[in-house]
């Protein structure tokens, strides 16, 4: 199993480009915080991004830089051009199209933004494990970086049909590039579950528990399976991992819960069996501590209309 493809692929990872940039200097463009993940690639140029609480980075011809949390932050030539908020841009007709903006001297810069999002957002999340800055090279991901962030300069800079589909299956391509050239640079002990999955004990252990989430997994069998002791398994786990093995089962069991409720028509009942609980009762009482909602309203509220089952709650939600 893809424990990754997985993953990404169960929380609907999503992302858009927002804006194509060709900028003369001097310029300075201030950016909001927003509710998700933003990305700046430089193709020409050079430029300072800083965020609201200080930390600068210096950005050159190639760069990717991730706000990973949103954050609020300035991204400029020069430091004493006055800022201008994104979000006042005169905009060409249609929302994608190069935006021409900044003064009128060399150097010149041209640079596309965008967003990543999550839609379902979790303990854990992908997002979360992430440093709040995060400076790629395009050379980083072996070619793959590159050849993305090229194409989807090439293909924003003018309107075309389906365009928007195009730059929004690009960008999620564009992250998956970018969590891999992140794992690949992350020493042991770095980047939680992700950084964990390279290990050769800890991987095929995260591997065991995503394909069974419903076993009662034990660190003694966990540690057998993969040639450590009971105590060397859990102490590498934790290590690794950032948390013990049975916190990342019963968060394993939870995501999986909310899944199989959103995309099934199987009964609480049901699904408190497939991850691993013998009763609704003990699983509706876990699931509600984990994500704030009981099975059922969590279902009611997450799910699209289009396939919503009707479902008496007051009968199938047994921990309201």
């Amino acid at each position: 199993m893809d424990i990754l493809a997985q993953v990404l692929d169960r929380v609907r990872l999503g992302g858009t480009l927002l804006f194509h940039f060709e900028l003369g200097h001097p310029w300075n463009l201030a950016l909001p915080a927003r509710p998700y993940a933003l990305f700046h690639y430089l193709s020409r140029g050079s430029a300072t991004l800083v965020l609201e609480q200080g930390r600068e980075l210096h950005m050159v011809e190639g760069d990717l830089v991730v706000v990973t949390r949103g954050e609020p932050h300035l991204i400029y030539s020069d430091h004493r051009a006055k800022p201008l908020a994104i979000l006042d841009l005169d905009r060409p007709s249609g929302r994608l199209g190069v935006v021409r903006h900044g003064g009128n001297a060399q150097p010149l810069s041209a640079m596309i933004c965008g967003n990543f999002t999550v839609e379902r957002p979790s303990r854990g999340s992908v997002l979360k494990l992430l440093p709040p800055l995060l400076l790629l090279k395009s050379t980083d991901g072996g070619g793959g970086l590159e050849t993305i962030l090229e194409r989807m300069v090439s293909e924003s800079a003018f309107a075309r049909p389906g365009q928007d589909v195009a730059l929004s299956r690009l960008t999620e391509i564009l992250f998956v590039e970018v969590l891999r050239s992140w794992i690949k640079s992350l020493d042991s002990g770095e980047g939680g579950w992700l950084g964990a999955m390279a290990d050769p004990q800890i991987g095929p252990a995260l591997q065991l528990i995503h394909e069974r989430p419903d076993r009662p997994w034990t660190l003694g069998e966990l540690g057998n399976r993969v040639g450590l002791g009971r105590s060397a398994f859990s102490a590498r786990f934790t290590k690794l991992v950032g948390e013990s093995m049975y916190r990342y089962l019963i968060a394993r069991r939870m995501a999986e819960a909310a899944f199989l409720l959103e995309t099934s028509n199987d009964g609480i009942a049901r699904i408190a069996n497939r991850v691993g609980y013998e009763t609704a009762a003990a699983f509706s009482k876990l699931f509600l501590r984990h994500h704030g909602l009981s099975p059922g309203r969590y279902r009611a509220v997450r799910r699209p209309e289009s396939v919503r089952r009707q479902v008496d709650l007051t009968e199938t939600d047994v921990a309201v």
